[in-house]
């Protein structure tokens, strides 16, 4: 399979990118999805793969037929290409299969809880909540802030890591944030946190299918110790997510979920455990799942990560051009096209409600966008300039009041500037009737 690395018009490559959907006022119209950022649509290359396959599924491990033995030589061997993908040290690493990005946070939160009792976990401020909440319940946690622009500062990290004096234990970073697209110098930050004792995990599920990534570095201090991210955020459905860490961290813990897969040998009153990644995969694993997310990276493999990239940030591009010219259009983000960032845009029209803005774009054009506070509430209280006064009001109210928000464009391979340019008209008919 060959494609011209320097067409970027994917739409071809994409399941359901034509697919006509009713209006409010019942005129049938081509979806548009600029809610990348949430899920993406498949690859009809991952749904042929699936179905490709899907008559040799059987159950992984042990089991001596045909397509159980080829099932699972395909699930075990797809930890290579997911290394490969990366830049990961398979030999020093694990892959671990998990439902999605939050469970993989989860999981590492629980090993981390078991390992280091009296830790503090640094954050940061501009977290989807996956990479906050799970580790308030087990530690002390203190936060990274971000600049009036929802850039991370990241003097502040220094300063959090010599005033905890040697017990952060592991900084927790996004990638790229799912908010305002921001990404984060990641391996700078691996180096600072190395320096001062601590390990770093990266929510890499906004950066991985955007950007190419190296967990390992060619100086040891700048590489990334933990890595997770979902499928389905890069073009794979099935509900599959992957943590990628050293073996030896998984080795010295007991595993969450006990049951099939997980031990060695049990007894009436003993336990020896099966050696990672097993024994971190509890019950019957999701094979398919894996078939979709291999499919995935094959495809991203071949269309070029960079390739990607530049296709998406000149649709973003075009869009921020666009947008920035209209009336009574306030942006969360900063507005300079040479920002480093994933193609994510987040703004307001002045005066009306996000969810309205949304679904009146829906309604109109067929459009659809993400409101709210993406699982990101601090941050986006802060990109909001919300005091304090405005949030206790809101932990008083949260039951009986519209809630503070933004509206998200998210841009896939896909997207195209005709889609932009029925955004923009959208918008402007949206401004003109409310004013």
């Amino acid at each position: 399979m060959s494609y011209d690395k320097t067409n970027h018009n994917y739409r071809e490559l994409i399941t359901g990118v034509d697919t006509k959907i009713p209006l409010k006022n019942g005129k049938l119209v081509t979806a548009i999805n600029f809610d990348n950022a949430a899920t993406t649509p498949p690859f009809n290359y991952v749904m042929e793969k699936v179905v490709s396959f899907s008559p040799y599924y059987s159950s992984i491990h042990r089991g001596t037929g045909f397509k159980s033995t080829l099932s699972s030589e395909i699930y075990e061997t797809s930890r290579q290409l997911i290394c490969n993908f990366v830049h990961c040290d398979s030999e020093k690493n694990t892959v671990i299969y998990v439902k999605n990005t939050t469970e993989a946070i989860n999981k590492l939160s629980y090993i981390f809880n078991y390992l280091y009792k009296d830790a503090v976990i640094l954050a940061t401020r501009m977290e989807h909540h996956s990479n906050d909440l799970p580790w308030r319940n087990k530690f002390k946690v203190d936060y990274l802030e971000v600049d009036e622009t929802g850039k991370l500062i990241i003097s502040d990290l220094r300063r959090k890591l010599e005033k905890h004096d040697g017990k952060v234990k592991l900084v927790c970073v996004t990638g790229a944030s799912n908010v305002t697209g921001y990404k984060n110098p990641i391996y700078k930050i691996a180096k600072i946190a190395h320096n001062y004792g601590s390990e770093i995990l990266v929510d890499g599920a906004q950066l991985v299918p955007h950007y190419p990534i190296y967990m390992k570095q060619n100086y040891e201090e700048e590489s990334i110790d933990y890595l997770a991210f979902s499928a389905h955020k890069m073009y794979a459905p099935f509900g599959i997510g992957v943590l990628i860490g050293p073996k030896e961290t998984f080795c010295s813990v007991s595993p969450e979920y006990s049951g099939g897969g997980t031990i060695k040998l049990v007894t009436d009153n003993s336990v020896i455990w099966n050696d990672p990644p097993e024994k971190n995969e509890a019950g019957t694993p999701n094979v398919l799942g894996v078939i979709a997310l291999t499919a995935a990276i094959e495809m991203l493999n071949k269309l070029g990560i960079k390739n990607i990239d530049k296709s998406e940030m000149k649709i973003y591009n075009y869009a921020l051009n666009k947008i920035t010219s209209l009336p009574n259009i306030t942006l969360y983000c900063d507005p300079n096209p040479n920002c480093d960032k994933v193609a994510i845009l987040p703004f307001n029209i002045k005066g009306l409600y996000h969810g309205i803005t949304a679904k009146l774009l829906s309604d109109l054009s067929g459009i659809s966008v993400r409101s709210g506070c993406f699982c990101a509430q601090p941050y986006v209280q802060r990109l909001l300039r919300l005091s304090r006064k405005d949030i206790t009001y809101l932990k008083h109210n949260y039951n009986d009041i519209s809630h503070p928000g933004l509206v998200r464009l998210s841009f896939g391979l896909y997207n195209t500037y005709s889609e932009v340019d029925i955004l923009i008209d959208t918008l402007r008919k949206i401004i003109k009737n409310k004013t």
